[in-house]
């Protein structure tokens, strides 16, 4: 299990996963799941991957190396891509082709197809956009409703994005919101841990402002946690107890 989250706000993009990886309560392991693709002045890509370590990697070779185009022949890599949504659509050929590959050879060792990505960034000449494409090629865009976008072990942080993130949210900000989502992740589930690989890029920039690994034990990771734990303990003494089942005895619903 995984946990990526991407914020895409008006002033930019940040994109933050774990790093762990845990084929078994014995194994676990360390790999990097958040990937750059960097021509500066011209485009900036990041991808994040969830799943099965073995599809996401094929998945990120075939982009580096080229995928066929199938009306062409000619070998498309991520890095050409004209748009974000053609490359949105590069990276849901390139999951179909290793599904084509490797599917069966999974499904004889009883063992599903599952990897999901989420897919950022901006190409000069173009808007920034943030897609996830599903295990089956095919992808969503974030909404302006809800600026942001989630793989793996999701469940734990959404609630934090749903309630703090805006399309207005400072850039930084959205780091920290995105910070604190990871860490309510990683105390609900012990198969997402760090180091956490951390991505911002400002809107127009075409290059990336922030790329940087959080190790276990970083101070200002630490005191976020620290800070986060105790707000969310003073918010809850702060609000009134509920005024069930004390003093004289009240009618009651019976079930």
């Amino acid at each position: 299990m995984t946990y990526c989250a991407g914020i895409c706000v008006q002033s930019g993009l940040v994109m933050v996963a774990d790093t762990r990886t845990n084929a078994g309560l014995d194994n676990i392991s360390t790999y990097r799941k958040l990937n750059l693709f960097v021509t500066p002045g011209e485009r900036v890509l990041a991808l994040a991957t969830a799943g099965n370590l073995s599809i996401s990697q094929s998945v990120i070779s075939l982009l580096t190396e080229g995928t066929e185009n199938p009306e062409t022949g000619e070998l498309d890599r991520l890095e050409d891509a004209p748009t974000m949504f053609r490359a949105a659509q590069l990276i849901g050929r390139a999951v179909r082709r290793v599904r084509t590959t490797d599917g069966p050879g999974l499904a004889a060792a009883d063992l599903r197809f599952e990897v999901s990505v989420l897919f950022g960034g901006q190409i000069k000449g173009g808007p920034m956009r943030l897609y996830m494409i599903y295990s089956a090629g095919n992808f969503i865009e974030c909404s302006q409703d809800a600026p942001f976008l989630q793989i793996g072990e999701h469940k734990y942080g959404k609630p934090i994005l749903d309630r703090a993130v805006t399309q207005g949210t400072d850039l930084y900000d959205a780091l920290k919101i995105a910070l604190i989502s990871m860490d309510s992740t990683i105390r609900s589930n012990l198969s997402v841990g760090p180091p956490i690989d951390v991505a911002v890029i400002r809107r127009d920039a075409l290059a990336p402002e922030l790329v940087h690994r959080i190790d276990a034990g970083e101070p200002y990771f630490h005191d976020l946690r620290e800070r986060w734990s105790t707000a969310l303990r003073a918010a809850h003494m702060a609000i009134p107890q509920p005024p069930y089942g004390r003093g004289p005895a009240r009618e009651r619903n019976s079930f």
